[in-house]
């Protein structure tokens, strides 16, 4: 059962915005060096510049928008091509509230495709989102977000998404934490989900979420060339074709910190159990889940978090479990509940009845400048990922990991919006991800 923020609707086109972002801060940094400060001290608003004509449009003081080439490297989709023309709407202290981000980009695999995006951020405690993708073959999708009491303050909280998406790039190894290299194959997954989760804030740090979903799944042959349809290779596997869900997750939430985006101190636990059912409510084909998902934050020195993350998840019985809401480990994102992180792996490398994992980033903040009349950070984040999938309960977590050291390098506009670019090296090779707010 997906978690339902931001991250999980923008999991589903990773590869399309969140490395742009990134990419834009660093050439806005490197076409303004005269703006850039200490890293621990804020940047003044650079001086207005003059321009004529359709020239200034390329001078970041005064562009309408940041017209950024795109160029995005993923495991699964292999590399694709375009340009991203960005408008950033700040408000009067330079909070960025708004991002509309349309783009044009070829996909060797996919061909010619183009988003629509529009991400808002009216305060801290409420954002939205709504993208819509549509390629030349196979690919397309629409996905949209809304939250509302982010910050707890009152006594409930929601969040809603719907998503409809068609992804031509999911692999399959089979199953079990050795499953080799050479058992990959390819299918086409299409998904329509409904999920809403409603928080009962005890105090600002303990919430009671309650988490409901719909939704159905179509498992699909392959597209790509050269890699083997898993129906070919792994037959009728439990989750292939099209199966239905009802899924209900009960979750306690103990959360301490200082910022929704971008932590600096503080933790964030939760522990949580559910069931879902492939037909209907409760019957046969009904199983359970239970887990827990923690992360930790410590300011070492300004600009300098220590950030750590560790998550462990059961299925107590799997005879009813479609192989792709088994435990997971690969990919770039982290979902509570969900596959976890293993950036030297592309997502759903392994799959199992349980998972663990680990991950331990060092983010430094290395410049900070204005632009757009907005604040700008870059940084730099050193990283190690650890984690594996098992098969029985009494298994030692800790034992048979598989490991990932990489470095990721990340954009950040306070408060609302973080775009990052995560380099890992497995025993596999070298593994590029992007996404919208950090890992973990």
């Amino acid at each position: 059962m997906p978690d339902s923020l931001l991250q999980r609707a923008l999991g589903l086109c990773s590869s399309s915005l969140a490395v742009r972002l990134c990419l834009a801060s660093a050439a806005v940094a490197l076409t303004v060096p005269a703006w850039s400060q200490e890293v621990a001290e804020p940047a003044p608003a650079p001086p207005a510049t003059t321009g004529t004509g359709h020239w200034s449009w390329f001078n970041v003081a005064n562009a309408p928008f940041i017209p950024v080439p795109e160029i995005a490297v993923d495991p699964n989709s292999g590399t694709t091509l375009g340009i991203l023309p960005t408008w950033v709407h700040t408000d009067s202290e330079g909070h960025i509230r708004r991002i509309i981000a349309p783009d044009l980009l070829y996909n060797p695999y996919f061909g010619v495709g183009a988003h629509a995006r529009v991400f808002a951020y009216p305060s801290e405690d409420t954002q939205w989102s709504v993208v819509a993708q549509l390629w030349e073959h196979v690919q397309r999708g629409l996905d949209g977000e809304y939250q509302i009491g982010r910050l707890r303050e009152e006594r409930w909280s929601f969040s809603y998404s719907a998503i409809y998406d068609r992804n031509g790039t999911p692999r399959f190894y089979g199953i079990g934490n050795e499953s080799p290299e050479i058992n990959e194959t390819d299918y086409t997954a299409q998904q329509e989900l409904l999920q809403a989760q409603i928080g009962f804030n005890l105090t600002q740090a303990w919430q009671l979420a309650y988490t409901g979903l719909i939704r159905s799944v179509d498992v699909l042959p392959g597209t790509l060339t050269n890699i083997v349809s898993l129906q070919s290779r792994f037959g009728r596997i439990l989750g292939v074709g099209t199966n239905n869900e009802v899924g209900h997750r009960l979750s306690i939430i103990y959360d301490t910190l200082d910022d929704l985006v971008v932590p600096n101190r503080g933790m964030e636990w939760v522990a949580y159990g559910g069931v879902a059912a492939r037909e209907g409510i409760f019957n046969d084909s009904m199983y359970a889940e239970a887990g827990i998902d923690g992360r930790a934050f410590w300011l070492l020195e300004p600009g300098t978090v220590l950030a750590t993350h560790m998550a462990l998840r059961y299925l107590p019985e799997t005879r009813d479990v479609p192989f792709w809401a088994l435990s997971g480990i690969g990919g770039g994102d982290s979902t509570i509940g969900g596959e976890q992180i293993l950036r030297g792996y592309g997502a759903g490398r392994y799959y199992d009845r349980d998972s663990f994992a680990a991950n331990v980033e060092l983010r430094q903040r290395v410049w900070a400048f204005h632009t757009f009349g907005s604040q700008v950070e870059l940084e730099v984040a050193p990283f190690v990922d650890l984690g594996r999938v098992f098969g029985r309960p009494g298994t030692f977590p800790l034992s048979q990991l598989h490991s990932v050291g990489g470095v990721g390098f990340r954009g950040i506009a306070r408060p609302s919006v973080v775009g990052r670019v995560d380099i890992g090296y497995g025993n596999q090779g070298v593994a590029v991800f992007t996404g919208i707010s950090y890992p973990f």
